[in-house]
């Protein structure tokens, strides 16, 4: 059996049903995926999933949820065979949440937009495929397969599940 070298990541995306807006971080090119994203990043090896998301959300937001309060959307993963990696997002919605955000949050700017203009806004193409999904039925799984050095897939799956 092969050893897989990975990176375990989470996303979660705040959605206000009041307002119908969900939070969003602003990222600076300099801080890699640049433009409108949902907050998240890598989960530790002692987290479980939803462990690293709450924990994650807290640090890039000030926002505060519960495990219980997240709601499994689905999995992104980036695979690159050549150098046997894997890169897998876990992704979740929540619409309870308390605390209130950063002043200065360590990722970027921290913006409430209408969830039906999100996606006219410049973010990371996979990001605007994917954002409607976290308020579809059921769950995702998105995997591309790339080549080393390439921006272009090799290999695409996507599924919608239950």
């Amino acid at each position: 059996m092969t050893t897989i070298n990975a990176t375990l990541l989470s996303m979660v995306i705040l959605h206000n049903e009041e307002t119908d807006e969900v939070l969003l971080l602003d990222r600076p090119s300099e801080a890699g995926f640049p433009g409108y994203i949902g907050p998240g990043g890598k989960i530790e090896l002692t987290e479980s999933f939803t462990e690293g998301a709450v924990r994650e959300l807290y640090e890039e937001t000030g926002f505060i949820v519960y495990p219980t309060d997240l709601i499994f959307k689905g999995i992104d993963e980036f695979i690159i065979p050549e150098e046997n990696y894997r890169y897998i997002v876990f992704n979740y919605v929540a619409h309870s949440f308390s605390g209130a955000p950063h002043e200065s949050p360590p990722e970027g700017k921290l913006h409430w937009v209408k969830r039906s203009a999100a996606t006219e806004l410049p973010m990371q193409n996979w990001f605007q495929e994917r954002f409607p999904k976290f308020f579809e039925e059921g769950t995702f799984e998105v995997s591309i397969e790339y080549e080393k050095h390439s921006e272009i897939p090799v290999k695409l799956t996507k599924r919608t599940l239950g």
